[in-house]
C-alpha cells in the first residue's frame, strides 16, 4: 500500500487544452466534442499514444449537453487520433466534472484495473442545447401516440405560437431560482468579503497567467484551436484600479453590491485532459511522472434549507467541509504540508470565503504566495467540465518545476452545492 493508502501510485503524466475562450468568441460554432477532440489529439500527439492499447480508458464529461452528446467521451475517441478500440464514459458532476473524471479513472489505474486512462472534460457556452417548449413537447408526445390520422391532426391542432418559443437555459439553480452569482453575492455578505479584497485577487490572476505564458509555462500544456494560442479572457494589464471601475452585475439590490464581471467568471468555452497512468506504464515508456494523485474528497451542503444566510452552507462552500475532511484523514497540515494551493476562482469573493470558512474551521491562513500561483479561472475563464483538468495537469507542472518533493492542494466547488477536491504529491 502506499502512503495514503492506495494499492498503487497514480502518476500525472501530462496535460493537454485548448485555450479557453469567452462565448460567443472564436469557439461560438464548435462542439463539445470538437473541442474535446482537438485537446485529446494533442495530448496523443506529445505522449505518442496513438498505438492501439496505449491508452486503457477515456473519461470525460460536459454540463451543457446536447442530445446528441449523449456518448460524447466515446464519440471523441472516434474521432481522434487515440485508438478507436478505446473504451470511454461520460461522467457529470457540474463545476466538479472534470475533477471527477480523474478521480474515477485514478480509482481504476490505483486498482490495478487498467494502466493508464485520459480524463477530463470540455464545455460551451456558446453552443448551449435549447429544449423543446414542455407543452410542445407534450402535444408532439401525445401526435405519435395517436392511433389514426385524424388523431395525430386533433393533437397537432392544439399547437399555439406560444408553444413555439424555445425553452433557454438559466445560470440558475432549479431550487432556488437564482443564479450563481447571486448565490454568491449572499456568501459574499455573510463573510463581508469586500469589493478591494476580491479585485486584488482578481488582478492577481490575470498578472500570474500572464507571467506564467511569458515564460513558457503553458508551452506543453496548451494547443492552439481556432485562431486562439491563449486564453482569450486573459488581460495582463489588469490592475485593482482599473478593475474598480467596473459596476456591480450580481448583489445589486443590496446597499453596497461588491461583485463585478472582473471579479468573476465570464461564460467560457473549452476543453482541458490530463494524461494519468502506473509508474510501470510511464517508466517503459521513458516518461517521468510531473506528480501522483494521493487523496480526494468530495462534500455537498444543504443550500436550499441549511445556513445560507450565515454563510456555512452557501451554494460554493462545499469545499469548507471536504478539505478539513481530507486534511483529517491524511494527517496533514494546510501550512506545514503543501507548497502550493490552487482553488478555483468561480468568483473571487467565494475563494475569499472558503479560506475564511477554513481558518473557522481550525485550518492556518493559506499563503497567498502560494494560492493560484500561476493564475486561475478569473483569468483563463471557466468552461465548467474543462475547469478541473485544468488545475491538475497546471499544477502537476508547477510541483514538478519546483527542487525536490512537494505537495499540492486542489479544490473545486460545483454548482448544486457540491465539492470535489484532491491532493497532488510529488516525491
Amino acid at each position: 500500500m502506499t502512503a495514503m493508502g492506495f494499492p498503487r501510485r497514480v502518476a500525472v503524466i501530462g496535460g493537454s487544452r485548448i485555450p479557453f475562450a469567452r462565448s460567443d468568441g472564436p469557439y461560438a460554432t464548435a462542439s463539445d466534442q470538437q473541442m474535446l477532440t482537438a485537446a485529446l489529439d494533442g495530448l496523443v500527439d506529445r505522449y505518442r499514444l496513438e498505438q492501439p492499447g496505449t491508452v486503457g480508458e477515456f473519461v470525460a464529461g460536459a454540463v451543457l449537453k446536447h442530445s446528441r452528446d449523449f456518448n460524447l467521451a466515446r464519440e471523441t475517441v472516434l474521432g481522434s487520433k487515440l485508438d478507436p478500440r478505446t473504451p470511454a464514459y461520460d461522467i457529470q458532476q457540474a463545476c466538479g466534472t472534470g475533477l471527477q473524471a480523474i478521480v474515477a479513472a485514478a480509482n481504476k489505474i490505483a486498482l490495478g484495473q487498467t494502466e493508464s486512462a485520459v480524463a477530463g472534460g470540455a464545455d460551451t457556452a456558446s453552443d448551449a442545447p435549447l429544449g423543446v417548449n414542455d407543452d410542445l413537447r407534450r402535444i408532439l408526445l401525445a401526435a405519435r401516440r395517436a392511433k389514426s390520422l385524424g388523431g395525430r391532426l386533433a393533437a397537432l391542432a392544439r399547437i399555439r405560437p406560444g408553444h413555439l418559443v424555445p425553452d433557454i437555459p438559466r445560470n440558475a439553480e432549479p431550487r432556488t431560482g437564482l443564479s450563481m452569482g447571486e448565490h454568491a453575492a449572499v456568501t459574499a455578505r455573510a463573510w463581508g468579503i469586500g469589493r478591494q479584497a476580491q479585485d486584488e485577487l482578481a488582478a492577481a490572476s490575470h498578472q500570474r497567467l500572464a507571467a506564467a505564458y511569458e515564460r513558457g509555462f503553458f508551452d506543453d500544456l496548451v494547443v492552439p484551436f481556432r485562431g486562439l494560442d491563449r486564453d482569450q479572457n486573459l488581460r495582463p494589464d489588469s490592475t485593482v484600479e482599473k478593475l474598480a471601475r467596473l459596476k456591480p452585475v450580481f448583489g445589486t439590490a443590496d446597499p453596497d453590491p461588491t461583485m463585478t464581471a472582473g471579479n468573476s467568471t465570464p461564460l467560457t468555452d473549452g476543453a482541458a485532459l490530463v494524461l494519468l497512468a502506473s509508474d510501470d506504464w510511464a517508466a517503459e515508456r521513458g516518461l517521468r511522472p510531473l506528480a501522483y494523485l494521493t487523496a480526494y474528497e468530495t462534500a455537498a451542503v444543504d443550500f436550499v434549507h441549511g445556513d445560507v444566510a450565515g454563510g456555512e452552507d452557501g451554494l460554493l462552500m462545499a469545499p469548507a467541509y471536504a478539505v478539513p475532511r481530507m486534511l483529517e484523514r491524511t494527517g496533514l497540515d494546510l501550512a506545514a504540508d503543501f507548497d502550493l494551493i490552487e482553488v478555483h476562482e468561480a468568483f473571487a469573493s467565494q475563494v475569499l470565503a472558503t479560506l475564511a470558512a477554513w481558518e473557522k474551521r481550525g485550518l492556518p491562513a493559506v499563503d497567498r504566495e502560494r494560492l493560484n500561483v500561476t493564475g486561475s479561472s478569473l483569468a483563463t475563464g471557466h468552461p465548467f467540465a474543462a475547469t478541473g483538468a485544468r488545475i491538475v495537469a497546471t499544477l502537476a507542472k508547477s510541483l514538478a518545476e519546483r527542487e525536490g518533493s512537494g505537495r499540492g492542494l486542489i479544490s473545486v466547488c460545483a454548482a448544486g452545492g457540491q465539492g470535489v477536491t484532491a491532493i497532488l504529491e510529488r516525491p
